[in-house]
């Protein structure tokens, strides 16, 4: 009899596994049924991905100051013997072929700063290829390949919001310089912002990423890039299990900055600031969940402002997608595009209304009117711009009130030599209010034998007096 069972019931388990599927089973994420399923392999999928997945060799020639140069001691006994120093440094990183042509999209450190860029493919090919566009704050770079009517494998872009929390993953890239490597696992995470990075929306994932994965592809079970690794979290410089990478529909957005020929990567300016909702402002405002961005000020006049927006509300949604934090408010409007109009979802006294944004770039409402500073007085050196939202928005200033800005200093000029620095903001001199570039030139015209000095340094006032 229990023969007889167990005959029936793999007779109807075979019966099951024979009947056709619907499309939508068909298309339904599963875990591995049976031991059969458990011998899947990954090598077609492999095959399919790692053809566009590049090394990425940077070079820049760095000059290693002589400790002795500047002392009149040794200057004077030993003259041009002991000349400052040149040394090329390398670094290695990934990269992905995203376009035919040989576009290369990586992150911005593993160039930056590079002299020299060669990419190499995983057949043995070598190119030299040039940087279209890069960005530090979102840490992308678009590359080109140089050579003449080649045509490379690609790997296709995949839409990250479609990434769910325990799908499998592949992350490829050139670990330690090793050669390339494949490494899987899942998504750990989603709209992760513990990275020091002003993405601040990464996709998490425990995958292997090590040093020179960095600009490497995350790869879904489709064969599209999902995510560009970028980032591990460790204590050791090894892989713990813990890797981030930057969603493929931040890579999309900048890609076609760089396809359209922008020189700069322009995100949209709200004129508003925001912080994260605790559970205690949670509970004051009457939300059900913990989660948002809390608008704190609004500037007369923004797109935030025009939109509707008030302090004391919160953003709890773009596009009907939910909005867990600040950044990731920031990571949805740069998404969206500039040009674009957004549903914002805002909660106020505990009633959600909806609010409608539209995106531009950070706009240059006073001329900056740049002036380098000279003569004999604190600021020589310096040079100075009048404040603007898009000025505060190329120096990351939160501020956007009216006024002049240092923007760099000449080295060991007498402005460096006296401790300013670039982003410091000039309020006073000698007791008189700097609101221009030219109230500033006209400031430091005389020649008094006291100077009176007062600044903003990342939001505190500072007074300093020279002779």
């Amino acid at each position: 009899m229990q023969v007889l069972l167990k005959r029936a019931a793999i007779s109807m388990i075979a019966l099951i596994m024979a009947m056709p599927l619907s499309a939508e089973a068909q298309t339904a994420k599963s875990v591995p049924q049976n031991q059969m399923q458990m011998q899947l392999s990954f090598a077609p999928l492999v095959k399919q991905t790692a053809g566009a997945v590049v090394n990425v060799y940077a070079e820049r020639v760095v000059e290693r100051r002589s400790p002795f140069a500047g002392d009149p001691f040794f200057e004077q006994f030993f003259g041009q013997r002991m000349p400052n120093r040149t040394e090329k440094q390398s670094s290695l990183g990934s990269g992905v072929i995203v376009e035919a042509n040989g576009t290369v999209i990586t992150n911005n450190h593993v160039v930056d700063g590079a002299d020299d860029i060669k990419i190499a493919l995983s057949d043995g090919r070598e190119f030299p290829c040039k940087v279209v566009l890069k960005d530090d704050r979102v840490d992308l770079a678009v590359l080109k390949i140089q050579s003449k009517n080649e045509s490379f494998p690609v790997l296709p872009i995949g839409n990250s919001d479609a990434v769910e929390v325990g799908d499998l993953v592949l992350a490829i890239g050139n670990p330690f310089g090793v050669g390339q490597t494949v490494t899987s696992g899942i998504v750990s995470a989603l709209a992760r912002n513990q990275v020091q990075n002003e993405v601040g929306f990464f996709i998490q994932t425990d995958a292997s990423i090590n040093p020179g994965n960095s600009g490497g592809a995350l790869a879904n079970m489709s064969g599209e890039l999902i995510g560009l690794n970028t980032a591990i979290y460790s204590q050791g410089g090894g892989s713990n299990g813990i890797g981030f990478a930057i969603p493929a529909n931040l890579v999309k957005v900048f890609l076609a900055a760089a396809d359209r020929g922008a020189t700069t990567f322009e995100r949209p300016y709200v004129g508003a600031t925001f912080d994260a909702v605790t559970s205690d402002v949670a509970e004051a405002l009457g939300l059900k969940l913990v989660r948002g961005a809390l608008v704190t000020k609004v500037v007369d006049g923004g797109p935030a402002a025009k939109a509707g927006l008030k302090p004391g509300e919160v953003v709890t949604a773009v596009n009907g997608i939910p909005v867990e934090h600040p950044d990731a408010l920031g990571y949805r409007l740069t998404t969206a595009g500039l040009g674009s109009t957004v549903t914002l979802s805002v909660t106020t006294n505990g009633v959600e209304h909806e609010d409608k944004l539209l995106l531009a770039a950070a706009p240059e409402t006073t001329p900056r009117d740049e002036v380098l500073i000279q003569g004999n007085n604190p600021f020589a050196g310096a040079t100075v711009a009048n404040l603007s939202p898009r000025v505060a928005d190329e120096l990351r200033l939160s501020t956007d009130t009216p006024g002049v800005v240092i923007e760099n200093l000449k080295s060991d000029s007498p402005a460096e030599r006296l401790g300013f620095a670039p982003k410091d903001i000039v309020i006073s001199v000698n007791g008189v209010q700097i609101t221009s570039t030219q109230t500033l030139q006209q400031a430091v015209a005389g020649s008094p034998s006291f100077w009176r000095v007062e600044i903003d340094r990342d939001g505190q006032r500072i007074r300093q007096f020279f002779r």
